[in-house]
């Protein structure tokens, strides 16, 4: 268990200076840079090289994000990720030094925000992190107004970022999954292409044969799929992308 100075760049912006992450990497030279590297930046880091020494830190309270490499010893990261997820919705980046688009998906799939290969530049993890935080953050409400989207029995919230049923109550959102749904509500009965929603989701244009939005549809309609009319909620569009199909509501 490791927790790095934080010797704080003045020429880096501070915006998320109270800000948490764990690193967890079995690589103690990659686990040091990027800790140090992080925590220069201005955030709060710790660091773990396996699962168990993860769950130790979390005990402790959880984080604004999880960096978590995918080849771990023990409990992989893929499984920890799956774990989380069932536990929480801290953002997770997950690391990879295989760059196969299968791993992707699959981390999408179980509810990673985001997905980084090896090798890769300390300043881009500093970029991909720094865009999670803006994303996911509900320290600082979104707006002023609190504005919320009623569809079908549903409302999402955009204060808090959350989902609600009057049938079902809370659904836990990832980070990816509110940002997914909000494009959707926000816009009912537009199109909306894979490449505007993997921008929205993300951050960045979908790369080629990445079918990861494709995955996160799938795992919403199965989310929104407690309600009588879930499945048919959101629609497909073949060769153009998919629609919100529902009426939504707004409320303030």
């Amino acid at each position: 268990m490791e927790t790095p100075g934080r010797h704080i760049d003045p020429t880096v912006p501070q915006e998320f200076a109270t800000y948490r992450i764990i690193v967890v990497d079995d690589d103690s030279e990659l686990r040091a840079l990027l800790s140090s590297y992080l925590a220069k930046a201005g955030f709060a880091v710790k660091a773990a090289a396996d699962g168990q020494t993860l769950d130790l830190l979390l005990a402790e309270g959880e984080p604004d994000l999880v960096v978590l490499d995918l080849m771990l010893p023990g409990e992989d990261g893929l499984s920890i990720c799956k774990r989380l997820r069932t536990e929480s919705t801290v953002p997770i980046l997950m690391l990879t030094a295989s760059g196969e688009p299968i791993d992707r998906v699959v981390g999408i799939e179980i509810g990673a925000d985001d997905y980084m290969a090896k090798p890769f530049l300390p300043r881009e993890l500093l970029a991909r992190v720094r865009a999670i935080m803006r994303r996911t953050s509900t320290r600082i409400p979104r707006t002023t107004t609190r504005i919320r989207y009623q569809f079908a029995g549903w409302v999402l919230d955009e204060y808090d970022c959350s989902l609600h049923s009057g049938t079902h109550g809370r659904v836990e959102l990832t980070g990816g999954e509110y940002r997914l749904l909000h494009a959707l509500v926000s816009t009912p009965g537009r199109v909306l292409s894979r490449e505007m929603i993997a921008k929205a989701m993300h951050g960045r244009p979908i790369e080629a044969f990445d079918r990861s939005v494709d995955v996160a549809i799938s795992r919403m309609r199965k989310k929104l799929a407690g309600d009588a009319n879930g499945p048919n909620l959101i629609r497909s569009v073949h060769a153009l992308g998919y629609v919100f199909s529902a009426k939504v509501e707004v409320l303030t």
